[in-house]
């Protein structure tokens, strides 16, 4: 599983943030979401599943998953 984000997308809502913290952060200058890795484990798997879905702006995509 990959993640990708679309800064130029994102809201900064934060449901990513909340949701899976270990995994997403916001940019302290404009809010907007920050991927901490792009390869989360199997473990926080079903709470990045969970922001995908969360993100009101469809900011977040999964790939291979």
């Amino acid at each position: 599983m990959e993640i990708r984000v679309d800064r130029e997308r994102c809201i900064g809502a934060g449901m990513c943030v909340l949701t899976a913290p270990g995994v997403f952060d916001q940019d302290d200058t404009d809010g907007r979401v920050i991927a901490l890795t792009t390869a989360p484990t199997t473990d926080q798997g079903p709470d990045v599943r969970a922001a995908v879905q969360m993100c009101p702006a469809g900011a977040i995509a999964l790939l291979g998953h």
